[in-house]
């Protein structure tokens, strides 16, 4: 099989099919060996900041020397992105192979009744690969929720709760307090847990570790931003002084939760943690095009556009904005904040059959900006844009692929 055939395959699975529920997987990644018995993990939960999170733990991990690998999800825009050892992203050979591998299992599973979604095949190739790569740490993040998420087959060093908001309600539940329990279910008993969360989330964490003999660790009373410059945070956390590499204010609580991750797995990376903060990359975050004067952001709750909002106003002033979501997002919320920073708003759809229909986004937009347009897809909105100073680009991660796939080709 191809790895165009692969990612084929794979769709074909139900890229948009949601299921919750450990047994596929559990079954699946006992037909395959049960590799992921065979690394440690670092194991990261949350609505916003749990990518980042990931990839901060992954740098520091990398610039220790030790082998690691990550798996995220979605994808901006090449599958391979999920997957990654040692700093690259797995290779199409490498791809072939793991399906090759995974497809029949996943064939003959199907045939007793057990039929595996896109994200179940896609976690198992991912184990399988740290597994053949002989990763001696992966970090992985959650897909949806926590407690039924395919990733939450490990039993990790550490976990870490990123911040918690109202995502996906109609799935994980309609309260913070319910959907943080549904994070929450990544706990595992007497494996420390990291969050940044505060009030009813914290509590809600601390009772679901408290039944396990888990430890909490928090980390809102020893950080401080120190300075923030050019979209960059510098934090000071227990006493240490840390740059970070990817912009935003949002990724200081980001940062301190990585550097209590990688505090308790049991491998002493203290001195190369300042080197892995400012080293780390993660595309999509607040990251300028400058050639094109286009920010392109993935934010997609309404915390993270109220955090998004403020960055961008103190870094770059007004902009341009254009915005496009799904459908189970909470529009008005997203749309508030966003308004405030927009001389002219561009509403459009991205390219999914998820995707929000852009009139009701526009008639939304309308109520907080007197300057709202429609573009039927993002190239045109891209080309409505120019000449209007900086554009932001954001409403969610599809979304920011999008924008990045078409500025390539600009």
């Amino acid at each position: 099989m191809t790895a165009m055939k692969a990612r084929e395959w794979l769709n074909s699975l139900g890229m948009n099919r949601m299921r919750f529920g450990l047994d596929n997987i559990t079954e699946l990644l006992k037909r395959l060996g049960d590799p992921q018995k065979r690394f440690r993990t670092v194991h990261i939960a949350g609505s916003d900041g749990k990518g980042s999170a990931c990839a901060m733990v992954y740098s520091i991990l990398l610039n220790a020397g030790i082998k690691a690998g990550m798996y995220t999800s979605p994808h901006l825009i090449r599958f391979n992105e999920r997957i990654s050892v040692n700093g690259r992203h797995i290779d199409d050979n490498d791809l072939e192979h793991l399906m090759d591998e995974v497809r029949p299992v996943v064939d003959r599973m199907a045939s007793k009744g057990f039929d595996c979604t896109f994200f179940e095949a896609a976690t198992a190739a991912a184990f399988l690969h740290f597994y053949n790569e002989g990763v001696e740490y992966a970090v992985l993040e959650t897909g949806m929720g926590g407690r039924l998420d395919a990733t939450n087959t490990v039993v990790p060093e550490v976990t870490a709760i990123t911040n918690i908001s109202v995502e996906h309600a109609d799935i994980l539940g309609d309260t913070v307090e319910k959907i943080a329990l549904e994070k929450a279910g990544i706990i595992k008993a007497g494996v420390p847990v990291v969050t940044g969360n505060k009030g009813s989330i914290l509590k809600v964490i601390e009772d679901a570790a408290g039944k396990k003999n888990s430890p909490v660790i928090t980390i809102d009373k020893d950080m401080r931003i120190t300075s923030f410059v050019g979209g960059h945070a510098t934090i000071s956390y227990k006493g240490d002084v840390y740059e970070i590499g990817i912009p935003g204010r949002c990724q200081a609580e980001n940062a301190a939760i990585a550097i209590e991750c990688v505090r308790h797995i049991g491998k002493d990376v203290g001195p190369f943690i300042a080197k892995g903060l400012r080293d780390v990359r993660w595309r999509g975050r607040m990251e300028y095009f400058s050639d094109e004067n286009i920010i392109v952001d993935v934010s997609h709750t309404a915390a993270g556009a109220e955090r998004l909002a403020e960055d961008v106003l103190e870094t770059y002033g007004k902009v341009t904005l254009i915005i496009g979501m799904f459908n189970d997002k909470s529009a008005d919320n997203i749309c508030r904040p966003l308004s405030k920073i927009a001389s002219k708003v561009i509403v459009t759809s991205p390219d999914s059959e998820r995707a929000m229909p852009r009139e009701r986004l526009a008639e939304t937009m309308r109520r907080y900006s007197d300057d709202v347009s429609s573009e039927k897809d993002l190239p045109s909105a891209i080309r409505a844009a120019k000449g209007n100073g900086t554009v932001l680009i954001t409403g969610s991660l599809h979304m920011a692929g999008e924008a990045m796939a078409c500025l390539k080709k600009m």
